[in-house]
């Protein structure tokens, strides 16, 4: 295979890799939307709850019966993470350090678009 192929298809992967990065872009921003409005939803409601005087004195299923938003976006929060929200909201970063990981062996890398880098020969 001569050096003009190489460069093509190299090209061509370097092409394929950015295109799928660019893919789960809008999905992981719009996943990393959900999770940050449910965290700030589960903050405050546990502010509220926390700062209710009433709460030390109440029984807990009582309390969190008393404060259902907390307990409601608590929930959410729960479902997601066991849903696989944290592995959406990384996505693009796992694919691009397992990328790394198999291009180190021919000399190579990416940055996070995708993009690759031909690092120099080793002299052996």
């Amino acid at each position: 295979m001569n050096s003009v192929e190489q460069t093509e298809d190299l090209k061509a992967f370097e092409r394929r890799i950015m295109e799928y990065i660019a893919y789960l872009q809008p999905s992981t921003s719009r996943w990393r939307i959900v999770l940050i409005i449910v965290s700030v939803c589960t903050a405050t409601g546990a502010w509220l709850w926390l700062m209710d005087p009433n709460t030390s004195r109440n029984p807990f299923l009582y309390s969190l019966w008393q404060h259902p938003f907390f307990t409601i976006s608590s929930l959410i929060l729960i479902f997601l993470f066991f849903a696989g929200i944290h592995k959406r909201v990384v996505a693009p970063s796992i694919i691009v350090g397992r990328l790394q990981t198999v291009l180190d062996d021919y000399n190579m890398s990416c940055d996070e678009s995708g993009r690759l880098i031909l690092k120099p020969r080793p002299d052996n």
